[in-house]
Formats: structure tokens, C-alpha cells, sequence
């Protein structure tokens, strides 16, 4: 039986926990933040609507991200609304077995690539486990509500991409909150890009550099369609990919746009309240 002394020292820990948890949804309140998890070599960004809705985009290569999440989202909060998986790279989706088996998920949308390897087939049998979990196929056209007025449409694939490789059937998603937007494109190439800027509205104002700073992606072209303020490089320090590219820091550099990495600057956050955007 406990005593009262422990009894009142659980009550003050709960009371505590609950106050922080409500001062945490006060600052989020009418605010939209993402986050570009360090996560090292790989992506993770996690969006936070303003009325609380929390979705993860990718989950990194290992367990960082489960380390990374509750600085964020706090520790209490074990809810997303959604994940998405832009595509099935162990740099992407190494963390979302363990973010299923310690997160309940609504939604889990991904491109639909056909991708068998040990980290794929851990992921399935993790999404397998979480009950009630609705699982969908990210096609352009669709659109995630964030929660007032805030939203994420996906804006590629637009079309089968199960027997591509894994990059170009990248997940790519513009995120929008009144006046103010950012767009991810996973690892998509810069034939991916050529396709977004040919049909759709990509004009944002921060954007995430593609497959990690690769020479591949980011292309002056898409800099140019896009007009990013703030390009955003989601890499591990002294990574043996060469990520960021020198000639990809050239051209952003060119664009005009400010460069920050989660390799020299660790976690990245942006709060927008609608009409303009400030790092945390």
C-alpha cells in the first residue's frame, strides 16, 4: 500500500506534467511549426498544426527520431495524426518501425513503391501491430488537413511509381498556412522536379534541398519555380555521401536563398503564424 508521502509526490508529478502539457498547447495555439528532425543522415521532419495536429514526415535511418520526437512534441503526447513515408530508403524509413511501436497513428500514407529489404519488412510488420491504422497511397490531388486553415498537399506522385526507383517516386508535399508555405521532396531528382515545375503552384518560402544536398536534385531550375527564402539541408556531419553537394550549395547560393543544415545547426524550427515565417 502506498504511503501518503508517495501518493502526494505522484499527484504533484502528474499535476506537473498536465500543466506543462497545457503550456505547451497554449504556445502551439494558432501557430503552425516544423521541425527538420537531427536525425543525422537521413530525413525526419515533424509538422505541427496549429490546433495540435502533429504529422511526421520520414523517420530517419535508426532510433534517433524517437529520441528527437518528444522535444517536440513533449513527453506525453504518444498521438500523430499521420506519417507519411516519401519513400522506402532505410534513410527515410529506418525509424518508423519504432515510431509505430511507441506512437498511435491514424493514417500512414505512402508512395506505393514495391521495396523489399530488412527495413521495409520491419516497418510492415510494425504497421501491422498498430490497430486501427487507415493506410493510404499518396497521389497528387490529396490533401492532409492541419488543423486552422493550415494544409499539406501532396503533389507527386501523380501516377503508378510501385516498379520505380525508389527516389523518383518521391513523396513530394507543399505545406501552406495563410500567406506562408514550405515544400519537401524527399529524394526526388531533377527530372521529378522538371514535372512540379511544369504543373504545379511550388512558389514557397522555405524549401527542403533534395535527396540531402545531392547534385542530383535542387536544381537551379526548381530554385528558380520555387523562390525558397530559407533552403533547408536534412544530412549527417561529415556524411561519406558528400551531402551537401558543393555545386548544390552553389546554386542555392545564386538563388539568393539562406542556407541552414541540421548537420552545423542541429534540429531546424519554423513557426509561421500565417503571415510570415520565424526560426525558433
Amino acid at each position: 500500500m502506498l504511503s501518503r508521502r508517495t501518493i502526494a509526490w505522484y499527484t504533484v508529478l502528474i499535476l506537473l506534467g498536465v500543466t506543462i502539457l497545457f503550456g505547451i498547447l497554449l504556445l502551439q495555439e494558432g501557430k503552425l511549426h516544423i521541425s527538420f528532425l537531427n536525425v543525422g543522415q537521413g530525413d525526419a521532419i515533424l509538422i505541427s498544426g496549429p490546433t495540435g495536429i502533429e504529422v511526421l514526415v520520414d523517420g530517419g535511418r535508426d532510433r534517433s527520431v524517437v529520441r528527437e520526437l518528444p522535444k517536440k512534441m513533449g513527453v506525453l503526447d504518444r498521438t500523430l495524426s499521420a506519417v507519411v513515408a516519401t519513400h522506402p530508403d532505410a534513410d527515410h524509413v529506418g525509424g518508423l518501425s519504432d515510431v509505430f511501436e511507441r506512437y498511435r497513428v491514424s493514417y500512414y500514407l505512402e508512395p506505393g513503391i514495391v521495396h523489399d529489404t530488412d527495413v521495409t519488412e520491419r516497418l510492415a510488420a510494425a504497421i501491422e501491430q498498430e490497430a486501427g491504422l487507415s493506410i493510404v497511397t499518396a497521389r497528387a490531388g490529396q490533401r492532409l488537413h492541419l488543423g486552422g486553415g493550415a494544409y499539406a498537399d501532396i503533389l507527386y506522385p501523380d501516377r503508378d511509381v510501385s516498379r520505380l526507383e525508389p527516389n523518383s517516386g518521391s513523396v513530394a508535399m507543399r505545406i501552406v498556412y495563410g500567406d506562408t508555405s514550405f515544400l519537401l521532396t524527399g529524394d526526388a531528382p531533377s527530372s521529378v522536379e522538371g514535372m512540379l515545375i511544369s504543373r504545379s503552384s511550388i512558389k514557397s518560402d522555405v524549401l527542403k534541398a533534395g535527396h540531402h544536398g545531392s547534385r542530383t536534385s535542387t536544381s537551379a531550375a526548381f530554385l528558380a519555380a520555387v523562390s525558397p527564402s530559407v533552403v533547408v539541408v536534412s544530412a549527417g556531419k561529415d556524411n561519406t555521401y558528400g551531402h551537401p553537394h558543393q555545386d548544390v550549395l552553389d546554386r542555392i547560393t545564386s538563388s539568393g536563398a539562406e542556407i541552414l543544415s541540421t548537420a552545423e545547426d542541429g534540429t531546424i524550427e519554423f513557426v509561421s503564424d500565417g503571415e510570415e515565417i520565424r526560426q525558433k
